[in-house]
């Protein structure tokens, strides 16, 4: 049964990349087939992840039988299972949006984009799935193809680099997993994975170790490794956005909890790093998002955030390996599983809303979109449920997720090293002051993209997308919201999920009762998410009816008062509040972290016949992000710099090139002398 999915599943993939590049995107009806043989591939490799899951035997295909291609083969088994259910679930959901987004034509289509996604969504399954180094590799490299093709199959102004930005971090990212790979297979003398288990501590299990949680990191936006994201994921047509994001990045984490279970225990050392960098990511991220003036770079620095949060948690559980503490461990990585479903599910729910709603108005910027969410119902509703689960607000799934992080901070007290106990102390002030700022930055784009007086661009152009798309957006937006309603039956599933690496009875502590959640330790605290559906919409109606009766029905009266003069629906622009007004109280506050700089032009004029001199102030004020202008600017200008050296020698003279081998030799004789 396994080998059939994973049979249909590639093969709808393979199918749907070859219509898209042999037929291309002129005709409406073929432009459909990728996206349609995509949502036909995503369904199996879901129904293989819920079998999996399930069931206590892994199971493997042998891509000889399938494929023809060779002794290579994949194993599935209850921790490929949970990714897989995650992923493609999400896959299904957009790959309709996609199909609706397809359809249009407010929007150019180019030839590339279905079998960018196409090659994705099955990069995903086989990485998820491999069992040995080769073909786990061979799926990476091809993931960082699809990146490449999605980010430069559009052509918009002034992301030129972005193709390469994305696949240059791409091949960082390989880079460091082919050595650790190498390193590992090395003392092993094999290249299944699972052998891995016998390399025992010291320098090689370490350095491994380390180029692990660089490699994963990368491609999941780990700093100082997410200054792709901002350029990257704008860049990128429509939901393959949502792909992108939601969908592909996470795959970093499932590295990340499979190699937890093939190295075991990390150095005390990585546990801190791991920590303060999750911890300083999110930070980073949230800062940065929280200044943007287009919705695509918002959401993009949201996702540096989240991966900050995961990898804090992550961080946690590494603590409970290095410690011998398993409790510990199940319960960060609970926390971090959580989160990687919030993200997910909520990345693909903006990103696909975006799609929508960029794709009718044309722009993404945040003053242009005004009341965006009044005239688009369907992509403001679900864009919003994913803004307020990012946010961390009751009763999302995000508000859950980020209550277990925080409880899983908290536990430094049961540890007995001090370097452990100060570093889960930094991560969790770090991560508190993230989940504020991300309210606000949310907040800001909610109050004033969708909840706003529509704009005379939004009033022209709005319309909403097809029904497929609306489907996958509810989905999506439902998922944000009904997710923490069932979110004790989500544990039950992710402690099924993690059995590879924690034993069932650890992760399900963390259900005090069959609707209460605790943070795995008893006696702790505990959260009843359930109970949250029931209580808030209760005192909400509860509040209201108070109101009214106090009122005599005053409440409901409409008054009308002359507006006040500066941030309310009636002011009307200069004089209304704007995006960039909201957030420059952070961008002042937090100057030292954005790098705020302020230019001030003054510009003086002498209309003709006239004597009097006016004079214009402009005051730009701009953002610089320290690891792009301090580390890989000038990383860039010295890579250019030799590459111009290098090129010099290439003179086309062949009496050189003999100078160059004879010197090449010598140098060769050198040192093999030297090492006898």
């Amino acid at each position: 049964m396994s080998s059939l999915l994973v049979a249909l599943g590639l093969g709808c993939f393979a199918l749907g990349a070859a219509v898209d590049v042999a037929w291309g995107v002129r005709r409406v009806g073929v432009r459909l087939v990728p996206y349609i043989l995509a949502g036909a591939g995503s369904a199996c490799f879901f129904a293989l992840g819920i079998r999996a899951t399930t069931e206590r035997r892994p199971s493997t295909v042998d891509l000889a039988v399938v494929f023809g291609l060779g002794h290579n083969g994949l194993r599935v088994d209850r921790l490929s299972g949970l990714f897989l259910t995650l992923l493609f679930g999400l896959g299904v959901a957009v790959s309709a949006c996609f199909i609706s987004w397809a359809r249009a034509d407010a929007h150019p289509h180019r030839r590339g984009t279905g079998a960018g996604y196409l090659l994705l969504l099955g990069a995903v399954a086989v990485i998820i799935c491999a069992r040995d180094a080769f073909t786990f590799l061979f799926a990476w490299e091809a993931l960082t193809v699809s990146f490449y093709m999605l980010t430069a199959v559009t052509r918009r102004a002034g992301h030129s680099g972005a193709p390469w930005s994305t696949v240059g971090m791409g091949k960082v990212s390989g880079a460091a997993l082919l050595v650790a790979f190498l390193l590992l297979a090395g003392r092993t003398g094999s290249l299944t994975l699972s052998s891995w288990h016998a390399v025992s501590s010291g320098a090689v299990h370490d350095v491994a170790w380390l180029l692990v949680v660089v490699g994963f990191g990368a491609k999941l936006g780990l700093a100082p490794f997410q200054v792709w994201i901002p350029v990257g994921y704008p860049t990128a047509p429509g939901p393959a956005r949502a792909a992108m994001a939601g969908i592909a990045a996470n795959v970093g984490v499932y590295g990340l909890w499979r190699f937890l279970g093939i190295l075991g225990a990390p150095p005390v050392w990585l546990v801190v790093l791991v920590l303060l960098a999750g911890g300083a990511t999110a930070l980073l991220g949230i800062v940065f998002a929280a200044v943007q003036g287009t919705l695509a770079r918002v959401v993009a620095y949201s996702s540096i955030e989240n991966a900050g949060l995961i990898t804090t948690a992550y961080g946690v559980a590494l603590t409970g390996a290095a410690i011998r503490s398993e409790p510990l461990m199940a319960m960060g990585l609970l926390a971090a599983t959580l989160q990687t479903v919030a993200h997910a599910v909520a990345k693909s729910a903006l990103f696909s809303s975006l799609a929508a709603i960029e794709g009718a108005i044309g722009t993404d910027d945040l003053d242009l979109l005004r009341g965006v969410g009044r005239r688009m119902r369907w992509s403001g509703a679900t864009f919003g449920a994913g803004a307020l689960a990012l946010a961390g607000l009751p009763p999302t799934i995000g508000f859950v997720s980020e209550w277990f992080i925080l409880e899983a901070l908290m536990q430094q007290f049961r540890l007995s090293g001090l370097a452990l106990r100060l570093a889960l102390a930094g991560a969790g002030a770090l991560v508190a002051l993230t989940t504020g700022l991300a309210s606000l930055a949310f907040i800001r784009v909610l109050g004033l993209t969708m909840l706003g007086r529509p704009s005379a661009v939004v009033d022209e152009r709005a319309r909403e997308t097809g029904a497929v798309g609306k489907a996958g957006m509810a989905t999506l937006g439902a998922g944000c919201l009904g997710l923490a309603a069932v979110s004790p039956w989500e544990v039950r599933y992710i402690a099924l999920g993690l059995q590879p690496l924690v034993r069932h009875s650890q992760t399900v502590v963390a259900l005090k009762s069959p609707w209460v959640l605790q943070p795995v330790f008893p006696g702790f605290s505990i959260l009843s998410p359930s109970w949250l559906w029931i209580a808030m919409p209760v005192a909400f109606v509860s509040v209201l009816a108070l109101a009214l009766a106090l009122s005599r029905g005053r409440y409901l009266r409409i008054r009308r008062v002359p507006s006040w003069h500066s941030a309310t629906a009636g002011a009307l622009r200069p004089a209304s509040y704007t995006a960039f007004g909201f957030a420059n109280p952070v961008r002042r506050v937090l100057g030292n972290v954005l790098g705020t700089q302020r230019t001030v032009t003054v510009t003086q004029t002498a209309p003709e016949g006239q004597l009097v001199v006016e004079a214009a102030t402009v005051t730009e004020t701009r953002v610089v992000e320290p690891l792009e202008a301090y580390v890989y600017r000038p990383l860039r200008s010295r890579a250019l710099s030799l590459a111009r050296l290098a090129k010099r020698l290439q003179s086309g003279n062949l009496n050189a090139y003999v100078a160059y081998m004879l010197v090449a030799l010598l140098i060769a004789l050198a040192v093999t002398a030297a090492l006898q």
